[in-house]
Formats: C-alpha cells, structure tokens, sequence
C-alpha cells in the first residue's frame, strides 16, 4: 500500500484540515489524521488545496510550445488559417510526437491531469498525428489521462479519403469521433453527419463536433446534431465545440433546450473575438459546458496558456462572472464539470475520489482563478508529480 499524508492545508479555502491519500485514492480528510506506517509526508503550509484540472478542448499535436516565435500573417478566413497550418507544418517540420509531449507536460507542471485533444486526420498527414497522440496517451498513463479526437482540420467530405483515414485513426486507438462545420467547410450537411455518426456506431465511440459556423447557418447545424443524436440514441455522447451561433440567434434559449433534453454538452472556449454561449443560459438550461484552450501558441493563434486557471478567469471575464460563487461556476468548467462532460473519472475532493490534487498560495478558490498563482505541488494518481513548477520523476 502506499500512502501519502498532506498535512495543514485548506481544502477549497475551507477549515486547516489534512488529506490522506492511499492507492491513488483520497482515503480521509479532517484535521489531526494518523499517518500510516511507512506513509510519505508533505507539509501544505496552509496552502489552499484544489481539485486537479481538466483541459477539455485544445490540440496538442500541432502547438509551437518551445520553437520559438512563428511570425502570424495569416489572412482573416477560416480556410486561410487551415490552408496556412497544412502548408507551413512541413517547413516547420512539426513533430506532433515532439510537440504533444512538450504541451501536455508544461499543462501537467501547471496541475493540469486530464485532457481532451483532437489530433488531425487529413490526406498529407494520414493518421500519423492521431497516431502520436495515441502512444503519448499510453506513455502518460498513469501520470496523466488523455483522450484522443480524430478530427478532420482539413475537411471531411471535401477531402476524398479522409473518412476512410479517420477510420483508421480510430482502429488505431483514437477515442473520440470528430467532425468539423458540417456546412461551411464541407458544404453537405447531411453527408457530414451521416459519415460521422456512421463512424460512431461502427466504432462504438463518442463525437465531438467543432461548430464554427455563425448564426442561422449554426443553429440549422445544431438542430440537425440533435436529430441525429435522439435518432442514434446517442444521448450523453455528443460533445459541440464552440457553437458561436448561440451567442448571436434570438432562438438560442430554444436550442439550449433541445441540447438539454438529447443531453448534448458545449466545450467553449470563451474567446474575446466571438460571440459565446452563455454559460449562465446553458446551465439554466440543464446543458453540460465546459472549457479548453483550443490551440496553445499554435499557427492559428499565438495566444494561449497551458494553465487552466487561467481559462477558467477568461471565461468568467467573458460571461461577467464576479462574484466569488460565480466564480468558481468557471472553476468547475476546467475541473469536476469539464470531466463529467468528457467522460473522465469525477475530479474531487472528497474521500474514494482519485488522488489529483493541485496546492497553491491563495485564500480562496476566487482568488486562485483571478490571480493563478504558482503551483506549489501536483499530485496525480496519488502522488507528486511537481513541485514549483518543476517535474518530478
């Protein structure tokens, strides 16, 4: 058995307490608790105790992190950014091996212990980048739980062979299905969503659909994914990522209904430069949101951190969360409500949870987000994992 005893710290800003962990688990927490015999100690110092982070949207495959500054001249399309990053992957010689590890890594030193990350599947690259991120999940184990997206940057329909790439991906351990703006990109709807869904119930796996499309156009979109997943029975299983339309339809309360009743979950990403969902609208609606990155300092945008914290202030910036109660409604979307969304084990703290914790010095929850100080220590699956920022083997 091997155990570990955190003594005097503050879990979620509440009373001096200590943690008992044992077999990757939270065995107790209360003040004054026996350390057992042999039991590893760590003094908390009174630093505030968190619940391990959750990044549910980002790409680690084609991130920049640590090559050096890319000069940013691409035009205002979305096409010219997805023609831009299959053009310059190669003259970079990007290694999505390389580059996985490295992000996923700074993500964990900064207490970051899961992640979704959808990996292109195109006709230059075939499956070679979903492929990468597959292994780097399997190298992870145990330190870190990564989820797979086979997601078609390039175009599905519009791209023949693709599909039958992204269905290879999943053969070769993807875990997730994705798919990509059914109408403006492919420019058949109904094809799209056919071959996505029909891959979900080949392969028995979720979706994850990126929906860039504005407006109208998006909502026609969304509508379509419903019908499509109370037709499947897919309910619990569909993830919509972005879904900029309903910050900007009169109907978005309608749609928001419609996503709750097939149980259908928004990943946002709370960007300044788009209108969002609502995530006070989507919670009153019974919808399931949550948050990630996108791209880290990747060729569509060089912007981004991997610290959840720091997403989690953007979002409550972006929705005018201020309130400390409101403000931990954004903790939530990068930690325990971000996990229920993806489908990973519940991320609390609280006895018989698993073992991923974050310490840190600040008061509160709020003022962990607002100021996302350094991260003292990080534990994942019952033990440290970093210390100030710092890897530990």
């Amino acid at each position: 058995m091997t155990a570990l005893l955190i003594r005097d710290c503050r879990p979620l800003g509440g009373s001096p307490a200590d943690i008992l962990l044992q077999d990757g688990r939270i065995a107790a927490i209360g003040a004054g608790l026996a350390a057992p015999a042999g039991a590893a100690l760590e003094e908390g110092r009174g630093l505030l105790a968190l619940p391990a982070f959750v990044e549910g949207h980002t790409h680690l495959d084609k991130t920049l992190w640590e090559m050096g500054w890319w000069r940013n001249e691409v035009g205002p399309r979305l096409i010219d950014r997805i023609e831009t990053e299959r053009a310059q992957r190669r003259v970079l010689g990007l290694d999505p091996a390389r580059q996985g590890e490295r992000l996923a890594r700074a993500f964990l030193l900064r207490g970051t212990t899961r992640i979704r990350s959808h990996a292109d599947v195109d006709t230059e690259v075939g499956t070679a980048h979903s492929d990468a991120l597959v292994a780097l999940r399997e190298r992870l184990r145990g330190t870190m739980d990564i989820q797979v997206v086979a997601f078609p940057q390039s175009g599905l329909l519009v791209r023949p062979g693709t599909l039958e790439l992204l269905d290879a991906a999943l053969r070769n351990g993807a875990d997730i299905v994705g798919g990509l703006d059914p109408s403006g990109i492919d420019r058949d709807p109904k094809g799209h969503l056919d071959a996505v869904f029909g891959l979900c119930a080949r392969h028995g796996k979720p979706l994850d659909i990126h929906l860039h499309e504005p407006g109208e156009l998006g909502a026609f979109a969304l509508e379509l994914i419903v019908e499509r997943t109370q037709a499947l029975s897919m309910q619990g299983k569909v993830v919509v990522s972005h879904a900029f339309c309903l910050g900007e339809v009169a109907r978005a309360p309608a749609l928001l209904d419609a996503l709750a009743e097939t149980g259908i979950a928004l990943a946002t990403t709370a960007p300044p430069s788009r209108p969002v969902p609502s995530v006070r609208a989507a919670q009153a609606a019974g919808v399931a949101i949550f948050a990630g990155n996108d791209g880290v300092r990747d060729m569509w945008t060089p912007y981004g951190m991997p610290d959840m914290l720091q997403r989690a202030m953007i979002v409550g910036m972006k929705n005018d969360l201020r309130r400390d109660d409101e403000i931990a409604i954004a903790f939530g979307m990068v930690s325990d409500a971000a996990a229920a969304a993806c489908g990973f084990e519940t991320c609390r703290l609280a006895p018989g949870e698993r073992a991923d914790l974050v310490l840190l010095e600040a008061e509160t929850l709020a003022e962990a987000v607002v100021a996302q100080p350094p991260r003292a220590l990080v534990i994942s699956h019952g033990r440290v994992v970093a210390r100030h920022g710092a890897g530990v083997a």
